[in-house]
């Protein structure tokens, strides 16, 4: 049984902890109210944008286009962007997104390659002896939209340049507080039926649609909206992961700081009783000592 001194530092180290984690629940809690409003701000661009390319693409011969649009006969390879977080201490989070890019992707018809998008998730697909031919880490806490265009611009490049023939995404969508979801979505070539962006960031079908006239020529705005609109779904990618992310921190240090106080209580119960055992202990050694000097 341990001495009643090692159960005061237990109870000390314990509480200790509880201060830590408490004061990360904290932060978290801020961090999450912002990435929530940076989250909810960029919906209406993304609906417009896709509300925009979606009219453009519909046009007869998609194909022709433009060759983001284009799909391929032959799939020979794929890309898989995948983000996660940069720290730890968010519960299942991370591990979460990998067992998922796992489950998804390990038996694929064919080759995949990833980009890794945060710290944790690229040292799981290291250790998983991934093929990651391109590490985005350590991004700003608020990241703007020029600090992971690079992510964009570098799936597009391999996909023009002919090195995969298909781009996927995965990341965490925040549906709520208690809530975020693991999604894979296809990137690249873009598509644009059954269920996109709209549905996502809360657009509406319902009603007449709009009419567009387009100045310049519709190849020149393609050619601009297409690579700059699949920058934005990463973007928005990369925000709905980090509201997540925070989100799943403040879950998991909540849940660690309400364990850590009822362990403290039941470690305090322990102290005393070790305490009780002693105090008695002491008096019959008392009592002992007095019958013994009686008896002479």
């Amino acid at each position: 049984m341990a001495s009643a001194r090692e159960m005061r530092l237990r109870i000390r180290s314990v509480k200790n902890i509880s201060q830590v984690t408490r004061a990360l629940e904290t932060v978290s809690a801020s961090k999450v109210r912002k990435a929530i409003a940076a989250v909810t701000a960029t919906r209406p661009y993304a609906t417009k944008a896709w509300q925009v390319l979606k009219h453009v693409a519909q046009q007869p011969g998609r194909e022709s286009l433009h060759p983001l649009l284009a799909e391929r006969a032959n799939v020979n390879n794929a890309l898989v962007v995948v983000i996660t977080g940069d720290r730890g201490l968010a519960g299942a989070y991370n591990s979460n997104v990998i067992r998922f890019v796992a489950s998804r992707f390990d038996n694929h018809p064919v080759p995949v390659k990833y980009i890794a998008v945060g710290r944790k998730g690229r040292d799981l697909l290291i250790r998983r002896r991934k093929n990651v031919i391109a590490d985005f880490s350590n991004l700003p806490p608020a990241p703007a939209f020029a600090d992971v265009s690079a992510i964009g611009r570098l799936a597009v490049d391999e996909f023009m340049k002919g090195e995969v023939d298909e781009v996927y995404l995965v990341y965490t969508d925040f549906v709520n507080m208690a809530r975020q979801v693991t999604t894979v979505k296809k990137l690249l070539p873009l598509e644009l039926v059954g269920e996109g962006l709209v549905e996502d960031f809360g657009g509406q079908h319902n009603g007449p649609q709009a009419a567009y006239e387009y100045e310049p020529e519709m190849n020149e705005i393609l050619d601009e909206i297409i690579p700059r609109f699949t920058a934005l779904q990463v973007y928005q990618a990369v925000l709905e992961s980090l509201a997540s992310e925070h989100a799943a921190r403040m879950i998991a240090m909540r849940n660690a700081t309400d364990n850590a106080k009822e362990l403290v209580g039941e470690l305090q119960l322990a102290y005393n009783k070790i305490r009780q055992q002693t105090i008695t202990n002491d008096i019959l050694d008392i009592v002992g000592g007095a019958e013994a000097l009686a008896a002479k």
